[in-house]
C-alpha cells in the first residue's frame, strides 16, 4: 500500500544512507547474515545528514599553530642539551642550545598568543589549574618553562648571576621533554580523528621530532669540536620520529589515510627525507664545517615539516565524515562481536 510504513527488513520507504536500523531489528539482520541468507535491500554507501562533515574542522591558523607546535619543540628538546653542554664544559653547545630554549619558547608562546587574538586570553587559562585537561596543565607548564629558559640565556651571555643561572637550566631541563611532547597529548584529546587515534605514538613521534630540530640547531651553530653530543642525538631523534610515525601510520589503519594526501603528503614526504638525510649527514659530517651546517639546517626543516604535515592531516581528516564515523562503527562491531 502507498504511504506504509517502513518493514522490518528496511524496504518500503527506506531511505539508504539516511535510515539505519537499531536495536532488535539490527540483531535480527545479523542473525539472517550469518545463517547465509543474502539481505534484500544493498548495503547502502555511507553519507552523513546532507553530507556536512561530522566535526567542525579546526578552525586555528596553520602557521600560527604548526609554528607554535614546532617552535614548543624546540625550545623543549635544546633545554637537555643545553644542561648537558652546561655540565661537561662545553660551552658553545650550551649557548647555543639555552637560546634555542628562549627564542623557541618565546617565539612559540608569541605564536599561541596571536592565535587567540588577546594575550589576557592565555593568562585566563592560568585562573584554574586542571591535571586532567592537556590545555590547562600545558599553559601552566609554559608558563613555568619560559621564565627558566630567559634566566638561564640571560645569565649565560652576561656572565652575572651564575648560581642561578645553573640553577635555571636545570631546572628547564627537567621540565623541557614535558614541553616538546605535551603539544601531542593536546592534540590527541581533540575529537579529531587523525589526532586523536594517534595517540599512543604521536606522544613519540614528537619526541623524536623535537631532538630532532634542538640537534639541527646546535649542528648548525655550534664549532664541529662540541657538536658531539647533539649529532649523536640527531641519529637518536630521527630514528624515534621515524620509526614511531610509521608504527602510528600502520596501526591506525584507514584513518591514516589523510598522511598520504593533499597537502599533508608532500609535506610529509620532505619531512621523511629532510630528516633522514640530515641525521645521516650530521653522523658523518665529523670536522667538516659546511656539512654539519647543511645537516643541521635539514634537521630543523624537516622538524617543521612534519609539524605542519600532522596539522593539515589532521585538518583535512575532520573535513571527510567517514573517517569520524567508520572507525566507530567498527569499534561498535568488534564490541558487539
Amino acid at each position: 500500500m502507498s504511504g506504509s510504513p517502513v518493514d522490518r527488513d528496511g524496504v518500503g520507504g527506506a531511505r539508504p544512507g539516511r535510515d539505519a536500523p537499531t536495536g532488535a531489528h539490527t540483531g535480527r539482520r545479523r542473525r539472517r547474515r550469518e545463517r547465509g541468507e543474502q539481505p534484500v535491500v544493498p548495503r547502502a554507501e555511507f553519507s552523513s545528514y546532507y553530507g556536512k562533515p561530522v566535526l567542525n574542522k579546526p578552525t586555528w591558523a596553520a602557521l600560527d599553530i604548526a609554528g607554535y607546535l614546532f617552535l614548543g619543540g624546540l625550545a623543549g628538546a635544546s633545554s637537555p642539551l643545553a644542561a648537558g653542554g652546561h655540565v661537561t664544559g662545553r660551552t658553545a653547545l650550551a649557548r647555543t642550545a639555552k637560546l634555542g630554549a628562549a627564542g623557541g619558547v618565546s617565539l612559540s608562546l608569541a605564536a599561541l598568543v596571536h592565535d587567540l587574538g588577546r594575550p589576557a586570553r592565555f593568562l585566563n587559562m592560568l585562573r584554574v589549574f586542571k591535571p586532567t585537561s592537556p590545555m590547562s596543565t600545558g599553559s601552566w607548564l609554559l608558563a613555568g618553562y619560559a621564565p627558566l629558559t630567559v634566566a638561564a640565556a640571560a645569565a649565560d651571555l652576561t656572565g652575572r648571576w651564575r648560581p642561578a643561572g645553573a640553577a635555571a637550566t636545570a631546572a628547564a631541563a627537567v621540565l623541557g621533554p614535558a614541553v616538546a611532547t605535551y603539544t601531542a597529548v593536546l592534540l590527541s584529546d581533540t575529537a579529531v580523528p587523525s589526532w586523536h587515534e594517534g595517540h599512543r605514538e604521536l606522544p613519540y613521534v614528537f619526541a623524536g621530532s623535537a631532538a630532532s630540530a634542538a640537534a639541527g640547531l646546535a649542528v648548525a651553530c655550534v664549532p664541529t669540536a662540541q657538536s658531539g653530543p647533539a649529532r649523536r642525538t640527531a641519529v637518536l631523534g630521527a630514528a624515534l620520529e621515524l620509526g614511531a610515525f610509521r608504527l602510528m601510520k600502520r596501526r591506525m589503519g584507514m584513518v591514516a589515510e589523510p598522511f598520504g594526501r593533499g597537502r599533508a603528503r608532500g609535506l610529509l614526504r620532505a619531512a621523511e627525507a629532510l630528516t633522514a638525510g640530515g641525521a645521516a649527514l650530521a653522523a658523518v659530517a665529523g670536522r667538516r664545517r659546511g656539512a654539519a651546517a647543511v645537516a643541521g639546517t635539514a634537521l630543523l626543516a624537516g622538524s617543521a615539516a612534519l609539524r605542519f604535515g600532522v596539522f593539515h592531516a589532521g585538518v583535512a581528516s575532520a573535513e571527510d565524515p567517514a573517517y569520524t564515523v567508520v572507525p566507530q562503527r567498527e569499534r561498535l562491531a568488534r564490541g558487539a562481536g
